[in-house]
């Protein structure tokens, strides 16, 4: 049972250190707490924890106008943040949390401005069908967090500039351009400010779960802590992942999302893998990844080395399908 709600709110936009105060709250909630962490980037590209930052966002443009590539621990799909953007961070032991009351929060905090917002699909949240809301989940043994955004007035033109997604997606979505997938609250209730949705996100929070909010002390920060989570995710090797000199590659997408499967073969043998993918699963394609490496690239061994890896539930059945299907036309 949840016995205490706790709100933080980021001191700055710089997407590392947001990151590492995020892990940070992760790795110490305690059993019976459930935080509410909001934040904001300033013109950021975050890709998925799986994800191939070159195919995802065009990074050298970013770069060039003074922006951010994070690489966030959670699955799914990239998203651009900026200044007209609020993000969201739930907090809590596993035993406590619960996805569909985390939305019910969002929801009921857009919903008091007259915005008829639900949510849809896998993991988005939207309003006259357009989306405005993403969301995405990571666990541990101990402790989960479920994050989101939400589009305030993000700039849809550096957006489209930044984002790379293919027309494959963006046709699984019934939709000829990234912009026009998206909208913004403001273009429902003009002066709307992060200011204001912030102070209903935390009024929301105490109504869903009947408890007062209280502020998460900065004596409970390690600093020392914190700076070497952010220096992990400011780092090349976190950000843009490993590229191997491939000589096998396919790519698909599915219902469940994306996937892309690179090797490098060594007289007949898997000498690297590296498996990309928006799944929300952040786990499998690893497992599948690692289970390859040093196997003969044969039908009946790639066969035995993923029959080996344990599936729970229909999502990682229906991934592992697709892992298949992609390896059989390779071989």
């Amino acid at each position: 049972m949840i016995e205490h709600l706790y709100s933080v709110n980021a001191d700055g936009t710089v997407p590392y250190r947001n990151q590492a105060l995020e892990r940070y709250l992760l790795e110490r909630a305690g059993s019976t707490e459930c935080i509410l962490y909001l934040w904001q980037n300033r013109r950021t590209v975050v890709i998925g924890r799986n994800q191939n930052a070159w195919k995802e966002c065009n990074c050298t443009r970013l770069e060039a106008d003074g922006g951010f590539l994070a690489r966030r621990l959670s699955g799914g799909g990239a998203v651009f943040h900026d200044s007209g953007n609020l993000n969201f961070t739930f907090v809590c032991g596993r035993e406590n949390y619960d996805v569909p009351r985390q939305m019910n929060v969002i929801l009921e905090a857009v919903r008091q401005f007259g915005i008829p917002a639900e949510c849809t699909g896998r993991n988005d949240i939207t309003v006259d069908g357009k989306k405005f809301s993403g969301n995405a989940y990571y666990q541990t043994n101990k402790a989960c967090f479920h994050h989101g955004t939400l589009l305030l007035a993000g700039n849809k033109e550096d957006l489209s500039a930044y984002l790379t997604v293919s027309p494959e997606k963006l046709s699984s979505k019934g939709v000829d351009s990234v912009r026009s997938r998206v909208t913004n609250l403001c273009e429902y209730v003009p002066d709307l400010t992060v200011d204001a949705i912030r102070e209903k996100l935390f009024d929301s929070f105490s109504s869903v779960y009947g408890l007062p909010v209280e502020r998460y002390g900065t004596d409970r920060i390690d600093e020392k802590e914190l700076s070497a989570y952010e220096a992990g995710f400011a780092s090349w090797d976190w950000r843009y992942g490993r590229n191997i000199p491939f000589t096998a590659e396919r790519q698909r997408r599915f219902a469940w999302g994306s996937l892309e499967i690179q090797l490098e073969i060594r007289e007949g043998a898997v000498a690297d893998a590296v498996f990309w993918t928006d799944a929300l699963d952040t786990e499998l394609a690893q497992e599948a990844s690692f289970a390859l490496k040093g196997g003969r690239f044969s039908a009946a061994e790639t066969a035995a080395r993923l029959s080996s890896i344990p599936l729970h539930g229909d999502a990682q059945k229906q991934m592992m399908t697709g892992i298949r299907e992609l390896l059989e036309e390779m071989l």
